[in-house]
């Protein structure tokens, strides 16, 4: 491989803010695995955020990269998996497996697509250091006759449209709208864009901790939610913690400790691996954690704490929530998922199927 842009490159971040700027592009934020595609001729890589190569396990994404790019480029974008008219982020995960016979499968049961965003290269030119209105322009003509499973985003200049956008995307598993400068030039590793993401609260139980990597403190919150059943059902956890705010914790949580072996917590059958195809219990090892110490220090659950979240994942929390504060006028068999917003579905196929330089 020999492009004016080698692997690996780790792409472009953005940063978080309230509102969508205005006088800016403004695109979807995809819920998938952002990767870096590098074609030159028959050799494709796809590489990951992080940039490591993603490319054997989408076997499928590079026949169809190859069917669908021009013959020497660089492009940024992400996989997805498309199911009942929305992302799935699940099926995507269960895509990275080790065995190959498992991968071949997986490409023809839950095949992925990618869709494509920026250009960083084309033929023998690096775009690095090209205004975004020109990358877009000349992505927009390089994927002019491609097909399914190979999108290129929507994007658009008009605000108004974003913010269209951005109430309706989310019924089709879309995570918010990403705003860019226009004139920005490609700047790998570095947070130059802005991302705007869903914001929503609620009240949940605090059912156990896990101690913080740098010694006995609290390193996250369990949280929990009861379903329908009366089942106290992990749906995730909240950290980020100022290093004080973690110390204090473990003495205000220590009235909540239960006894060894905790046989009566909601919980008790976490380490029993069968038990996590019923329930939704924290700590089952998968291929994401390894060999990660996933043991947390159960709680009587007692206490209710508010929780930010952006949105769901199925029964869970699809990111890390954010602690907004103790609700000690709550009880923890209130808190159930009656409470969770419903979003209001969208057909991915409608977000696809505007790719053009206007949306």
């Amino acid at each position: 491989m020999d492009l004016p842009v080698m692997p690996p490159v780790k792409p472009m971040l953005a940063k978080s803010v309230a509102k969508i700027p205005p006088g800016m592009q403004y695109e979807a934020k995809w819920d998938g695995f952002r990767a870096i595609v590098h074609r030159d001729g028959d050799e494709v890589e796809i590489g990951s955020r992080t940039g490591k190569t993603l490319t054997r396990y989408f076997p499928e994404l590079v026949v169809a990269l190859k069917e669908n790019l021009p013959a020497r480029c660089v492009v940024d974008g992400e996989i997805v998996i498309a199911h009942g008219g929305r992302l799935d982020f699940d099926r995507l995960t269960e895509r990275i497996h080790p065995a190959a016979s498992r991968v071949k499968m997986l490409a023809g049961t839950t095949p992925a697509s990618f869709v494509a965003f920026d250009l960083l290269a084309l033929g023998d030119d690096s775009l690095l250091d090209t205004p975004l209105a020109d990358r877009r322009a000349a992505l927009v003509h390089a994927l002019s006759t491609a097909e399914p499973p190979v999108h290129l985003a929507p994007a658009t200049t008009d605000r108004a449209l974003a913010q269209q956008w951005f109430e309706q995307f989310e019924g089709a598993g879309l995570d918010g709208v990403v705003a860019k400068p226009l004139d920005l030039p490609y700047r790998p590793d570095a947070r130059l864009m802005f991302k705007i993401k869903h914001e929503r609260t609620a009240d949940v139980v605090v059912a156990g901790y896990r101690f913080h990597k740098s010694g006995p403190i609290v390193g996250s919150l369990l949280l929990g939610l009861y379903d329908a059943h009366g089942a106290l059902q992990h749906v995730g956890v909240c950290a980020a913690f100022p290093m004080k705010r973690r110390a204090e914790l473990v003495d205000e949580l220590a009235p909540l400790l239960m006894p060894d072996g905790a046989a009566d917590h909601p919980w008790a059958a976490w380490a029993d691996e069968a038990a996590h195809e019923s329930a939704r219990l924290p700590g089952a090892q998968s291929r994401w954690t390894g060999k990660k110490d996933l043991s947390w220090v159960p709680l009587r659950p007692e206490r209710v704490c508010e929780v930010a979240y952006d949105h769901m994942e199925g029964d869970r929390f699809r990111h890390t929530a954010q602690f907004r504060r103790w609700r000690p006028d709550r009880t923890p068999r209130s808190c159930t998922y009656e409470q969770l917003e419903e979003v209001v579905r969208y057909d991915l196929s409608a977000v696809l199927g505007g790719g053009g330089p206007e949306g």
